[in-house]
């Protein structure tokens, strides 16, 4: 079987996301996903693959850019979900279930001019 490809995003993150039958290793960026993400994060990009009780089944390379820590996470968390749909339409409903399917589309609100921040205003005096 070959590789089989899927784009995920978050916030201004995207992660293209190869995955192929193996051992259950994840490279993100030519490094493991242990020393690219802490620990609560690398347990973010495994949960599609614990909800398909499928982690040590399938070898995940994956490069990430933009945004911050946690967007790259959830970006990679999309990617891997989508492959694992591509490689098996099967793996849809519990996936879909958990919520990995769906693109978290949240952004940063722009900042508008005459304010100090997206929302903030300057501090209002009568007089």
């Amino acid at each position: 079987m070959e590789r089989i490809y899927a784009t995920g995003r978050r916030k201004t993150s995207v992660a293209r996301v190869w995955l192929q039958p193996g051992s259950g290793k994840i490279v993100v960026n030519d490094k493991s996903v242990d020393d690219f993400f802490d620990v609560s994060r690398a347990m973010v990009v495994r949960e599609p693959l614990h909800v398909l009780e499928a982690v040590e089944s399938f070898d995940i390379f994956a490069t990430v850019k933009g945004g911050g820590i946690t967007g790259q996470a959830g970006a990679m968390r999309h990617g891997l979900a989508r492959a694992l749909v591509a490689h098996d339409d099967e793996n849809r409903p519990p996936l879909r279930k958990a919520g990995h399917l769906t693109r978290d589309s949240r952004m940063v609100e722009r900042k508008k001019y005459g304010q100090p921040g997206a929302r903030k205003r300057f501090q209002f005096s009568k007089r």
